[in-house]
């Protein structure tokens, strides 16, 4: 059952107000891992927010501006911080909706919280005091992905980090836990006991089933996991649901065996709102 929890708001300045917590609609935070060039950004971003508009479901557009932690040194990394935010500010004025990417260094904090909504913390720097100080200084919302080799109760220190910084509210991201090698596990015990740290909690349905390494040179993954565990998230009670989608995941740059195709999408979503509104009908 879904108890009282923190509220956050992520939007406004003339683009959709998304409310995230207590008894609102699941949030989608949804988008393609990196951003590949704008057309193909502006091209996913458009056909989510039609997608949520039709569902009824509040959308956060997410693509990252560099993946600074991929596994090889030639794999590709994106547009870099000041092309990246440039074209992130024209999808959120385009379409209408809020923006979020990963910021991976403390100066990227302020340069980005003048353009996005929200702002993201990757799971390997959920500890790194600096990144989490610089982004609650900002006054932004933002949100923590929970390492992967974190329990979940620990991570409330960074949330407090961010909070005694400024921040304008937390979203705690369970991506899964590393589970051996090359692989993670999802312990819905953990969305629970987030939950309990008084902040919005979010699953992320992509990174749970990604196999990291898997590939030797990149990241593995099984995009068909992904809407077993986004429903039994659901069903937990989280507050929002992250996921990586891409118009053709063969063929991105960027985590493709864990993206979910855009085709596949409408149906999904539908599933996780009725199972949304099951939840907070019965609580």
């Amino acid at each position: 059952m879904i108890g009282p929890v923190a509220r956050m708001m992520v939007g406004g300045d003339g683009v959709s107000e998304v409310p995230i917590g207590g008894r609102h609609p699941i949030a989608l935070i949804a988008g393609p891992c990196v951003i590949e060039s704008e057309e193909i950004a502006s091209r996913i971003c458009g056909a989510i927010a039609r997608c949520c508009a039709d569902i009824g479901l509040p959308f956060i557009f997410k693509a990252s501006f560099d993946k600074a932690n991929r596994s090889s040194l030639a794999s590709y990394r994106g547009p870099g911080l000041e092309d990246g935010l440039e074209i992130l500010s024209r999808i959120r004025s385009e379409h209408g909706v809020p923006v979020t990417t990963d910021i991976h260094l403390p100066e990227h904090a302020a340069p980005a919280a003048e353009v996005v909504d929200l702002l993201q913390i990757p799971a390997f720097l959920c500890r790194q005091t600096d990144l989490l100080v610089a982004a609650g200084q900002t006054g932004m919302p933002v949100n923590l992905k929970k390492g992967q080799f974190l329990a979940p109760w620990d991570i409330g220190h960074a949330v407090a980090k961010l909070a005694s910084s400024g921040a304008a509210g937390v979203l705690v991201t369970e991506r899964g836990s590393s589970f051996g090698y090359n692989n993670l596990v999802v312990d819905m015990r953990a969305l629970p006991t987030i939950r309990a740290l008084g902040v919005p909690v979010c699953f992320d349905a992509t990174h749970s089933v990604q196999k990291p390494g898997g590939l030797g040179d990149r990241s593995g993954g099984d995009r068909t996991m992904v809407p077993y565990l986004a429903r039994a998230a659901v069903a937990a009670g989280v507050d929002a649901v992250f996921l990586e989608a891409h118009e053709d995941p063969d063929s991105a740059l960027s985590d493709g065996p864990n993206m979910v195709h855009l085709d596949d999408l409408p149906g999904l979503l539908r599933q996780l709102a009725d199972v949304d509104r099951l939840v907070k009908d019965l609580s």
